[in-house]
């Protein structure tokens, strides 16, 4: 039996990121993921529908994103469908279908909102490169290359 199970979403987040780390020491992430398509009906009216996901995330990948990630960011996951099932209190079963993370991207610019001392990447950037003038040997040298 063949079968696939990727999914690839790009969405804000809904909540900071809850994390917690397990006995073992093992890391885990828990995103809220705000994902909207736009779409015309057939009398031409703009309408938007929003689809709400749960993500896990486990190791190294869930503190960058405790790290970096806060409400309203906007994020690129790549992952697997997971089906969770459990017994409520009232003793109904249910289940809840989420996303494994598997990699992401960050989308968008650096925001740290601190705006009057400047982001904290500009401070630790190392300085603008200098643009020197070719030599004449490079100058030569280029002039010899035939085309």
């Amino acid at each position: 039996m063949a079968s696939f199970n990727k999914v690839i979403l790009m969405g804000n987040l809904t909540r900071d990121p809850e994390t917690r780390v397990t006995a073992t020491g093992l890391t885990i992430c828990k995103l809220g993921l705000a994902v909207s398509r736009v779409y015309s009906t057939k009398d031409g009216e703009r309408k938007e529908e929003t689809t709400f996901v749960d993500i896990d995330a486990f190791g190294k990948q869930a503190e960058v994103i405790t790290k970096y990630m806060r409400k309203g960011k906007a994020i690129h996951v790549e992952g697997r469908l997971k089906l969770d099932q459990w017994e409520g209190n009232d003793g109904q079963k249910r289940s809840k279908l989420g996303v494994v993370l598997e990699n992401f991207q960050f989308v968008g610019g650096r925001d740290d909102g601190d705006s009057s001392s400047g982001s904290s990447y500009e401070k630790s950037s190392p300085p603008a490169r200098e643009s020197k003038p070719a030599s004449s040997t490079e100058d030569s040298l280029d002039d010899d290359v035939p085309f």
